[in-house]
């Protein structure tokens, strides 16, 4: 079976060691041949380019910058990346004929992409749906629902529908994420949506004593205290504000340290937050090389998810899965409309509290200083084997396609 795979992830390799690439490769593993379609962004100022590796196609198209950039930058570049994307797929694609599409939100303008290559090849469509745009938008004040910014809302949810019209099947995240996609597109078909959650390649990270106290060292982090670490974007999502009041009010935690790691639009006022209050246990630091960042999230006792309170939408961080492969517990403090808090309770892997509710961090922090991570950790570990490996992402898209 030829597939073809789109998105606005960064992809060099199958070995890149994301939810995405790790899905392609369970394909290529299980005797398809993968073609994905990954952009060059104009920062890094790269041409459009084909390459192959064994059954795997990489096309890297140029683009306008599409991630961390300021919203009007990404929108444009948004709108134009569906006619980028045929324009390349005609150029170096034309000889293959697909058997099986499968793309991701963001974002929600590949309909016509999707549907060129649906109706040239006569392939099946499979939407992998990791965000609900533009409804997400409005929540954190991107956009709204009237006024100039309410006609970009509305252009934006046509292309959203055209997209779940032309799409086959639809695979969410998570329970929460499929009953809110039901109950707010009453058109679409019950039967067409299931859950399809994000997924890797699971390997075990840990790292004995000496490795985890050079790690430490390394980074400046004290050996002896708890470390609370967030590792990813920091941009609007996240609630940028509600991290920095959960901060200041933990100083009063003893041996405690967090670790922010990550970069985005919003970097800058945690930045802003460090240099002005200088709290003595928090290192912030940019983006590192994954090998490393992996590395360093097995040296730390717990990962962090914050979600900003004000979503309507159930968003579901795949951070969570990094956590869970490092075995270490998780405090998710999310918003009311996510299941990933409850699903962290429920799998004995950690505390969840709301996004508003810094006392309730503050309580959590102290719970996981003296709780038995290390159980905590196994039942992290448990879950995600159970539950969101690569293979069981590849068997779900491939046995509800009907596709051998």
């Amino acid at each position: 079976m030829n597939v073809l795979f789109l998105t606005i992830g960064r992809i060099n390799s199958l070995d890149d060691g994301t939810i995405y690439s790790d899905l392609l490769k369970a394909f290529v593993k299980n005797g398809h041949r993968v073609f994905a379609v990954s952009p060059n962004e104009r920062r890094y100022k790269a041409k459009t380019a084909f390459s192959t590796d064994g059954d795997f196609g990489l096309l890297k198209v140029r683009t306008g910058n599409l991630q961390k950039c300021n919203f009007i930058e990404k929108g444009i570049a948004t709108l134009l990346v569906e006619r980028q994307y045929i324009r390349a797929i005609k150029k170096y694609l034309s000889n293959v004929v697909f058997d099986l599409v499968i793309y991701s939100t963001p974002p929600i303008t590949f309909a016509n992409a999707v549907n060129y290559v649906k109706k040239r090849d006569n392939a099946k469509t499979y939407l992998l749906l990791k965000d609900i745009f533009p409804q997400n938008a409005v929540d954190i004040g991107v956009l709204k629902k009237n006024g100039i910014k309410g006609f970009l809302y509305r252009y934006f949810r046509k292309k959203e529908k055209k997209l779940y019209a032309f799409s086959d099947r639809i695979g969410c995240m998570s329970e929460a994420n499929r009953k809110y996609l039901l109950a707010n597109n009453p058109e679409i078909p019950y039967e067409k949506v299931e859950i399809c959650p994000n997924s890797i390649e699971v390997r075990d990270l840990q790292l004995d004593a000496a490795e985890k106290s050079e790690i430490r060292k390394r980074y400046g982090i004290p050996e002896n205290a708890t470390v609370f670490v967030y590792g990813g974007n920091l941009g609007k999502p996240q609630g940028i504000g509600f991290i920095a009041d959960c901060l200041r009010k933990a100083k009063c935690v003893d041996n405690v340290f967090f670790l922010i790691v990550g970069s985005g639009t919003e970097y800058h006022r945690l930045e802003q937050f460090v240099e002005a209050e200088r709290p003595s246990n928090v290192l912030l630091m940019k983006s590192i090389p994954k090998c490393d960042y992996d590395k360093m999230i097995v040296a730390c006792d717990v990962g962090l998810i914050f979600l900003d309170y004000r979503f309507s939408i159930p968003n579901f961080p795949s951070r969570l899965l990094s956590y869970m492969q490092a075995k270490i517990p998780i405090l998710a403090c999310v918003d009311p409309n996510t299941d990933v808090g409850a699903v962290v309770e429920a799998a004995g892997a950690g505390y969840c509290c709301l996004s508003n509710d810094v006392d309730g961090f503050v309580n959590a922090v102290k719970k996981l200083c003296v709780c038995d991570r290390a159980k905590m950790g196994e039942n992290a570990w448990r879950y995600l084997n159970d539950n969101y490996t690569a293979e069981q992402g590849y068997r779900i898209i491939t046995k509800n396609q009907k596709i051998k």
